[in-house]
């Protein structure tokens, strides 16, 4: 299996993490990857309790599908995901890259906001996807808190039906606490980032669901754990932040039943997700982990044309 061993000046963990969605690593590859967009289908789900999720396919036979999963605040178009989906698909798989609630194209689709403990419905996505494109292996993969929704997803898949061949996950949220943590006191880089993208799906929620009233008092809130303090008690089922962040940590007895083989990397830099939290997952002989050390979050960028260790990690996990 490859070792990731990045040129000394890559390794940097903030380079890493930057690198993987800007400009020079974004630009050539929304060039290479212009066919496979087009030839993408929009695909609505059918979820239970009326929920309808959104994704792009592009079919490539039926033995081998993977559904990927972007992180917070990303798309099916991410660069990194794109760059997973492209390789995946050249290497003969059929892909469906999947949108959590309020992600992509999606803000129309259902009136309640999105909120990282809506489990049950991308459970269901991943066994409506199944179900319309079936194929004699389907993998799971997700990066940051798409990983995060991947591992919990794995843990129920057998009760839900969902049959994976593997589940992979490239720096997942393991406790949201900490994570949210790392943003507010970390590079005011990230925090911004993430405030600004916030937001921005925020307003244009609004813009197809006005009633929601919110408007005013999002220009008022300038921080993330601000944003989470307003957020979550007025638009979720938790009366508290930290009981939200609880509802989906994947550490504790989360993954104690896991049936599912699961990987996950996490590089012992990661700026955002601390490897200290590893020790807390539930130990089970379904999971191996991969601790590089270094490739900052969801960075893992090995050479000077920007192409990206994951898509080659993902291949031979797959295999």
């Amino acid at each position: 299996m490859s070792a990731f061993t990045p040129p000394a000046l890559l390794r940097n963990p903030h380079a890493q993490t930057l690198l993987a969605s800007t400009a020079p690593r974004k630009l050539p590859l929304l060039w290479r990857t212009r066919g496979f967009r087009a030839a993408a289908g929009d695909v609505v789900l059918d979820c239970s309790g009326d929920v309808r999720l959104h994704g792009f396919f592009n079919p490539r036979g039926g033995e081998k599908l993977a559904i990927l999963l972007h992180g917070w605040e990303g798309s099916g178009n991410s660069p990194y995901l794109l760059s997973n989906a492209q390789t995946l698909y050249n290497a003969g798989f059929s892909v469906f890259r999947l949108h959590l609630r309020d992600h992509g194209p999606s803000h129309a689709l259902n009136r309640e906001l999105y909120h990282s403990a809506r489990l049950q419905e991308v459970v269901d996505a991943v066994a409506e996807i199944q179900r319309r494109f079936p194929h004699e292996r389907t993998f799971l993969a997700g990066h940051s808190l798409g990983g995060n929704f991947a591992l919990r997803v794995a843990a129920r898949a057998p009760a839900a039906g969902i049959s994976l061949e593997r589940v992979v996950t490239i720096c997942p949220v393991l406790e949201p606490a900490h994570t949210m943590q790392r943003l507010m006191e970390g590079s005011f880089i990230y925090h911004q980032y993430f405030l600004r993208r916030w937001k921005k799906s925020l307003s244009l929620k609004l813009q197809h669901f006005p009633d929601l009233g919110y408007g005013s008092d999002l220009l008022k809130l300038h921080s993330l754990e601000a944003m989470n303090n307003y957020f979550v008690p007025r638009f979720t089922e938790f009366a508290a932040v930290d009981r939200y962040f609880d509802a989906y940590a994947v550490t504790g007895d989360t993954l104690a039943g896991l049936a599912v083989p699961t990987h996950i990397i996490l590089s012992l830099d990661d700026p955002m997700i601390p490897a200290v939290d590893l020790p807390k997952l539930a130990q089970s002989p379904c999971l191996t982990l991969e601790t590089p050390q270094h490739g900052g979050h969801c960075g893992f960028i090995q050479n000077w044309r920007f192409t990206g260790w994951i898509d080659q990690r993902l291949r031979e996990l797959m295999a």
